[in-house]
């Protein structure tokens, strides 16, 4: 019998130690993780969320291990998170923008890199399915938002006219990644093989927009989730995960489009499915 394991992670705040004074506060991450781990927990996954300072690197690196050791083919695992994004400069070749994507934890910035090699830990045939409601952009795009974004809510195409982008300042980010260069370059060192492996599971990423864009906080929800979980409907949406994604999309400004793309081993089957489905596709149609 297949399983399905999810991970939630969601952070209002980070720790100021560690980014230089800056918290990072947000307003919905926290209840992003906890919605979304509404939704695996009532479909049979076992459930695990990690909030604001449970979301520190090495818990997040250890819960993502463990789901890999464990998980076996036709097994899923879903990995939502909700908080800032950023970016860090490729030290080790493997960008063509020369900068690697980060999700902005408790007490440093996961680096893409470190994600990847943890994806090529799970065996064949497993499923990942991948949530990102964050931002991965340069600050080209933050004047552009900041611009567009409260007139998208003033026409209605924003639940709100606060406007809070999930994205770790540049003067911060800059600041942080001098004072740790040496660390983030021992992370991208030790993961550049694995960065240029594909993984033998297969990994569908929906993030929460483009990687020159920028998500939105909210009060309740974050943008991205909140249309996620209207297209979800409690469960009555009944398409596969690329329509899912398209749903999603038709849902939200200009400004903030939500991206997809596969990683790792061909899975049409696994594409075609109803999202976050735990049994495999050939044992869901009796293939």
């Amino acid at each position: 019998m297949a399983h399905g394991v999810s991970l939630h992670i969601g952070l209002n705040s980070v720790d100021r130690t560690a980014y230089g004074g800056w918290d990072g506060q947000l307003a919905a991450c926290e209840n992003d993780a906890r919605s979304m781990e509404q939704i695996t927990s009532s479909l049979g996954y076992r459930a695990q969320k990690l909030i604001t300072d449970h979301a520190t690197s090495a818990a997040v690196i250890q819960a993502i291990e463990t789901a890999g050791k464990g998980l076996e083919k036709g097994d899923i695992f879903v990995l939502t998170y909700s908080g800032h994004g950023g970016q860090v400069p490729d030290t080790n070749g493997d960008e063509v923008d020369g900068k690697d994507e980060t999700w902005v934890l408790y007490d440093r910035q996961l680096v893409d890199d470190e994600l990847h090699e943890l994806y090529t830990q799970f065996k064949p045939g497993v499923r990942i399915v991948v949530l990102s409601d964050s931002c991965h952009s340069g600050t080209v795009s933050r004047a552009l938002y900041e611009a567009i974004a409260p007139i998208e809510a003033k026409f209605g195409m924003r639940a709100q006219t606060t406007i809070r982008p999930k994205m770790i300042p540049r003067e911060v980010a800059d600041a942080v990644y001098k004072r740790n260069e040496a660390t983030y370059k021992e992370i991208q060192d030790k993961t550049k093989d694995a960065a240029r492996t594909s993984p033998e599971a297969t990994v569908i990423l929906i993030s929460g927009c483009q990687d020159n864009q920028l998500s939105s906080d909210g009060d309740v929800n974050g943008l991205f989730t909140e249309k996620l979980l209207r297209v979800w409907n409690n469960g009555q949406f009944g398409h596969d995960y690329r329509k899912f994604q398209r749903a999603i999309k038709l849902q939200m400004p200009a400004s903030q489009q939500p991206n997809y793309f596969v990683v790792g081993a061909t899975d049409k089957a696994f594409e075609h499915q109803r999202p976050f489905t735990i049994l495999p596709a050939a044992a869901a149609t009796g293939r």
